[in-house]
Formats: C-alpha cells, sequence, structure tokens
C-alpha cells in the first residue's frame, strides 16, 4: 500500500478499482482448486488440533458435534492445554496422542487428514505451511496471520500443495449472515443503496492473564517455540511480535464481513488509536478506522471501534445503512435487526417470502443460556415531548427468520469438512482471507502513518507481479 491522498489520486479511480476487482473475481473461477477439494474425499475425516489454548477448545466443543470427525492428535507447547484437551476427547472415544511440537505430530501420525490450527497469529503460517506440505488439508483460525508477507506465503503454499486452506472467518458460514448477504442485500436489495457501514466491538478493562509457578511453562521450552517470557506467553495478543493487537483480535471478524457483505476491498482507511490505557502492552487499546469501498452502486463509507477499556455502547455487532432500509447484524441474535424506512415499500409480502419476520413473532430470535434477556424493568411512562419537524420518522424494526441452534463455529467447521468429503466450495478460502488480513493490517499502518492510506487493488493480490490479478474480491 501507499501513502497518499485517496481516492480519486492517479492509478486509483473507482472504475479501475472495480474493474480489477472483477478480472480478480474471474481468477478465482478459473482456479477452483484452491477453494475446494476433490469430490469423494474420506468419510471419516482424521483430524489434529495445534493449539490446545481457550479458541482451540473453542473449536475442539464444536467439531465434536460433527459426525464422521475423528480426532487423532493434539498438539501444544503447554501441558497443562494439551492435558486438557486430550482428557475432553478420551471422554468422548477419541483415541489421540499428545505432541508438544507439531512436526514432530505430522511426521508420527500418518493417517492425518486435517490439520486445527489455533494458535498465536505469529506461529500461524509456521503451522499452516507444514501441516499442507505435510499433505493435510488445514482450518486456521483468523486473522490469517500477524502480517502480510505470512499470510501470502500460507496461500501460495495452498497453491503449490493442492491442499485445502480455509480461514476461520466464521460469520461467513453463520445461516443468519448468508440469509442477510445472499436474499436480502443480494437477491431483494431490500436495503437499496447502501452508503454507510460501521462496526464496533467494545469490551471491559479486564486485568492480564496469568498462572500459579506450579503451571508454569518452563523457561526453556518459551524461548525455544519464540515467546520471551510467561507474561507474554499467557497475553501474546497484547505484544508486536506475536499479533496484530486488538483491531486482529477482535476487529478481523467484522472488518471482513465489511469486505465479504459489500462485495469489494476498500480503496483508502484512514486510522488513530493508541496505548492509552494499559501502561505494559504494546498495542493499541482503542482504534477508531474509517474505510472507503468502492463498491458497483457507488462508495460506501465504513467505521470500525474497538475499545478494550469499555462495554458500554451496545456490544458487538455490524451494521449497514441504505436509503431504502438497514441490516444491524451480529453473532449475538440480541444485537440484531433489519429496519425499514418509513418511505419504502411494504413489507409485510416478504414475510411469507421468508425474507422478514415481524418483530415479537418468535420466528427469529435463538439464545444461547448465556444470552437469556434480562428481567424487565417497569419504566415510568414518558413525558410527552415535541418532535423536532426536521427529524425524519423512525425506522421500523424486523426480524430476520434464520435462527442457529449451534455453536458459532460449528458451521464453518461443517463447510470445512464438506469441502474434504464432497468438494463443497469453501466458505472462506485463502484468497479471500488474504485480502481481508490486508484490510485489517492496513489499520495499525495507518495509525502509525497518522493519515490517509490509499489501498490500491494491487496490493490485494497474493502475486502481484504476476500477469493478471490472481486472489479474488472479499465477495468469494
Amino acid at each position: 500500500m501507499s501513502a497518499s491522498t485517496p481516492p480519486s489520486g492517479p492509478g486509483c479511480t473507482r472504475r479501475h478499482f472495480l474493474s480489477t476487482s472483477a478480472k480478480l473475481g474471474t481468477v478465482i473461477l478459473a482456479a477452483p482448486h484452491v477453494a475446494r477439494a476433490a469430490v469423494g474425499g474420506p468419510a471419516t475425516v482424521n483430524v489434529a488440533l495445534v493449539g490446545c489454548g481457550l479458541q482451540g477448545r473453542v473449536l475442539l466443543n464444536a467439531a465434536l458435534r460433527i459426525p464422521g470427525v475423528r480426532f487423532r492428535a493434539v498438539c501444544d507447547i503447554w501441558p497443562r492445554n494439551r492435558v486438557r484437551a486430550e482428557r475432553l476427547l478420551g471422554k468422548f472415544g477419541h483415541d489421540v496422542t499428545g505432541f508438544e511440537n507439531h512436526a514432530e505430530m505430522l511426521a508420527t501420525v500418518r493417517d492425518l487428514d486435517a490439520v486445527l490450527v489455533a494458535t498465536p497469529d505469529f506461529v500461524h503460517a509456521e503451522h499452516t505451511n507444514a501441516g499442507l506440505r505435510a499433505g493435510k488439508h488445514v482450518y486456521c483460525e483468523k486473522l490469517m496471520a500477524h502480517t502480510v508477507e505470512a499470510a501470502r506465503s500460507m496461500v501460495l503454499t495452498a497453491r503449490e500443495t493442492g491442499k485445502l486452506l480455509q480461514i476461520g472467518h466464521q460469520r461467513r458460514s453463520n445461516p443468519r449472515y448468508r440469509h442477510a448477504r445472499d436474499r436480502l442485500v443480494r437477491e431483494a436489495r431490500l436495503f437499496g443503496r447502501i452508503t454507510q457501514a460501521t462496526a464496533q466491538w467494545n469490551r471491559a478493562v479486564a486485568a492480564d492473564f496469568a498462572v500459579p509457578a506450579t503451571q508454569a511453562v518452563p523457561e526453556a521450552t518459551l524461548q525455544r517455540y519464540g515467546y520471551a517470557n510467561l507474561h507474554e506467553f499467557l497475553n501474546w495478543r497484547w505484544f508486536r511480535r506475536y499479533s496484530g493487537g486488538p483491531i486482529s483480535d477482535l476487529g478481523a471478524h467484522q472488518i471482513d464481513i465489511f469486505n465479504w457483505m459489500l462485495g469489494a476491498n476498500p480503496s483508502s482507511v484512514l486510522a488513530g488509536g493508541g496505548a492509552d490505557y494499559y501502561r505494559n502492552h504494546e498495542w493499541y487499546d482503542n482504534v477508531v478506522a474509517i474505510y472507503e469501498f468502492p463498491t458497483a452502486d457507488g462508495v460506501v463509507r465504513a467505521t470500525y471501534q474497538v475499545s478494550t477499556t469499555t462495554s458500554a455502547g451496545g456490544g458487538y455487532h455490524e451494521y449497514f445503512m441504505g436509503d431504502q432500509g438497514a441490516l444491524k447484524i451480529s453473532e449475538d441474535p440480541a444485537n440484531t435487526a433489519v429496519y425499514r424506512e418509513a418511505h419504502a415499500p411494504d413489507w409485510d409480502p416478504l414475510v411469507a417470502k421468508g425474507l422478514v419476520a415481524r418483530r415479537g413473532s418468535g420466528q427469529a430470535v435463538a439464545r444461547y443460556p448465556w444470552e437469556k434477556p434480562r428481567p424487565a424493568f417497569a419504566l415510568p411512562a414518558p413525558r410527552k415531548s415535541v418532535l423536532d419537524v426536521r427529524e425524519t420518522a423512525a425506522l421500523a424494526a424486523w426480524d430476520l427468520p434464520v435462527r442457529l441452534d449451534q455453536p458459532i463455529h460449528q458451521p464453518h467447521l461443517e463447510n470445512f469438512f464438506a469441502a474434504i468429503r464432497e468438494g463443497t466450495p469453501l466458505a472462506c478460502p485463502a484468497e479471500s482471507a488474504f485480502a481481508t488480513a490486508v484490510t485489517v493490517l492496513s489499520v495499525n499502518d495507518a495509525v502509525a502513518a497518522r493519515r490517509m492510506l490509499t489501498l490500491r487493488p494491487e496490493d490485494f493480490l497474493v502475486t502481484p507481479s504476476l500477469p493478471g490479478p490472481a486472489t479474488p474480491p472479499a465477495s468469494a
């Protein structure tokens, strides 16, 4: 990427951007091997998990619900995590072998079909590329990598080996997100011309992770695997050598949805952020970014904020706003709704078509036990107020008529295993995830530069030096 004044500068016109993006789509269609496996894969998929910490256990619990998935090995440098995963899998009848080193695991357990990678970002490329070169399909957690070059190496290795590489942007497989994008935004164009988008993830302050000395990882082990000390090992998301910070950890999910929902990559980014609160962290604890997306309908301006110092502001969600209505969507169904502008066509006929549901009809909201609505409190009757004549009429709220009664990562894992068995296209193939990694990591570049950066179509190419584009559009 280059630093200049976007988006209308030479070499980065909207026409140029859209033209290149269209060509990118042609290339992915011509190279389906990068997104799907040969039809007729194994009925039972033998799997190993590399990284048995918190995120690894999330994947483990989701994968255990999927028929035909057999765990054969787990790997983690921390014995506590490794043993915990072994015991959990043993309870469900999986006969697994534990390893400290992923290379030893790949050399020893020869009948693996796939590897799930849930390690810290800075070793995603090492672990993914090793799995691919060993002839395994790989599911790697987001963000793809902590640098663009590391992410690029993963795409190139997947191409070279012909193995599947799915990145864990799991919202792309969530049926509520797919309904919103495929049926409401694209098919029905329910929200009209989308002009703005916004998303956020706000979390309250939290103490750094720590463990008793009896559970600590030996210093020599930490240094052998690239960690400076136990504190950085436990809190790697806050340090530059291991991760891209909160914009990578939390923002990656939602910024990916900007690209995916809008079917475009951004043409510019402006951002501000800083280590304003925590004195022992390297990465920014609060970041605000502004993107410009050149879509077929015109420019969409998108704002994103991540805060790790307050939970105020309404949790986490993505919001797409058009001239006919708006979509507010989140993995938490309580933060999801669709809104109709007062001047938009009647939505009642859309209920029978299964596009929207009337609010409170019970068709839409599926909650997990931890998402139960809080008890309602009786509020005093509102005082009469005078409406400002300059205000427009309030939006009418509707629901999505789609629910997810599974752990939120399960559909994405199901898609990965279906790609291995049946050749189903991946929901988030490596090329598409690479474009997201460029989009996300550009925020940190913009914060450091303290000015707006231009993002050229070529910046999203995995192999920009080759004739013609070689990576798919964000809409894949």
